[in-house]
């Protein structure tokens, strides 16, 4: 132990917090690192393939991995620099195609072999997710809601097979997947006839749905959104229709950290979601004025989410994943600062003195209750995040950032 952590445990101690079951329960939160960083969201089905559903990525900086090996190279340099065990999250559009044209409604479980075979090297898990956009087929805008049969069933079948992928990929590596269902439907002007399309979806999805699958292996994600490019005044997948679909089917909720209105916090949602479904997502994103997808901070949203996390007991009941994609910075410093920043506001959750809080809470005695509250935001919690780290075995925050950098030179430099 170093003597800054030292002091900082005896510190937490004095308020009932014990650093060391802190330290153990973090190390025990698997955060699902978005491959979508590290390619712009590009993927490897084709190579001239738009994004389209709303979405846009912007910036040029050097060293975007072109391939499945340098998308796992770099994974497996930000993996370095990241305290804990993880998971992956994976698009349909990342399967090992081998150069030949896989349409979305044929890919197949052995596209994605390597893949599963990777993480098993590494001991994680992975998460999955349908490609709904950046295809001639969701040109319009719609997918599970189209109003032409032939274009629904084209996507049922591609959400089906990547129900199937997933199974998979919790079978082989003992650990569920969480796979989740994002479709960019809307519509940019004002709709005549919201039921229909908002029936068909519901349609959709039972369809999808049909095969039940165990808990221990594969688990069922739906997520809403406020808006997008393009989808300005109507959305059929709002969070009012998932939340009602999630709770009759009892499926996962997402809640995207940037899907909702800038002033609307998802912290607030949480207590109430976990009250009537079987486990959250947290796709974890700071939106910039809009569903921008900047890089995760430290920031007092993220550490809302957190505390709403630990202060509902709801971890074992909840999955997070990240979800931003920036190409102005490095994009293996876009991973470590979005994934540590996410693991130091889960800390500084797991570090408030709980059991206090809440007494206080109970009794009325409100004044002591807020005192608290400024009182764990002066503790010396970045000692034990550095604890954290070195016990790890991962640089802390003055020594990663030298690695990136070394990697840019020697590595991204070069592509």
């Amino acid at each position: 132990m170093t003597a800054p952590y030292d002091f900082a445990r005896e510190s937490y101690a004095s308020l009932g917090v014990d650093t060391e079951a802190v330290l153990s329960t973090l190390a025990q939160v698997a955060i699902s690192l978005h491959c979508w960083q590290g390619d712009d969201v590009g993927g490897f089905e084709n190579a001239d393939g738009e994004l389209g559903g709303g979405l846009a990525v912007t910036g040029n900086y050097l060293g975007k991995a072109r391939t499945l090996a340098e998308l796992r190279q770099d994974l497996d340099q930000a993996l370095k620099l990241i305290p804990g065990t993880h998971r992956l999250n994976l698009h349909a559009i990342y399967g090992d195609f081998g150069g030949e044209t896989v349409d979305r409604d044929a890919i197949e479980v052995s596209h994605f072999q390597s893949w599963i075979d990777w993480c098993r090297e590494r001991k994680m898990g992975m998460d999955f997710n349908p490609t709904c956009f950046g295809h001639e087929k969701a040109d319009d805008g719609l997918t599970l809601s189209h109003p032409d049969t032939s274009v629904r069933d084209f996507w049922i079948e591609h959400c089906k097979r990547s129900r199937e992928i997933g199974r998979a990929m919790g079978q082989q590596l003992g650990s569920p997947t969480v796979t989740n269902v994002w479709i960019p439907d809307g519509m940019k002007d004002l709709p005549a006839d919201r039921l229909s399309y908002r029936a068909r979806l519901e349609e959709s999805l039972n369809t999808v749905f049909a095969e039940d699958i165990p808990a221990s292996e594969h688990l069922d994600a739906v997520e809403s959104k406020l808006f997008g490019i393009g989808s300005e005044s109507f959305v059929v997948g709002s969070h009012e229709f998932y939340l009602g679909y999630a709770i009759k089917k009892q499926k996962v909720l997402c809640l995207d950290a940037g899907h909702f209105h800038p002033t609307e916090s998802i912290a607030d949602k949480i207590s109430s979601v976990l009250l009537s479904v079987p486990h959250l997502l947290l796709h974890v994103s700071r939106g910039v004025r809009w569903d921008s997808d900047h890089v995760v901070l430290l920031d007092d949203p993220t550490k809302a989410i957190m505390q709403e996390l630990v202060r509902c007991n709801a971890l074992p009941k909840t999955h997070i994943g990240l979800d931003f994609f920036d190409a102005s910075i490095n994009r293996i410093a876009a991973w470590v600062i979005g994934t540590r920043a996410a693991q130091k506001a889960l800390l500084q959750a797991l570090l408030e003195p709980a059991e206090q809080l809440k007494q206080a809470e109970l009794s009325g005695d409100y004044t002591t209750r807020l005192a608290l509250f400024e009182q764990a935001k002066a503790m010396p919690w970045s000692a034990v995040w550095e604890e954290f780290c070195q016990r790890q075995g991962t640089p802390g925050e003055a020594a990663w950032l030298k690695e990136v950098k070394s990697y840019e030179s020697n590595v991204l430099s070069q592509r």
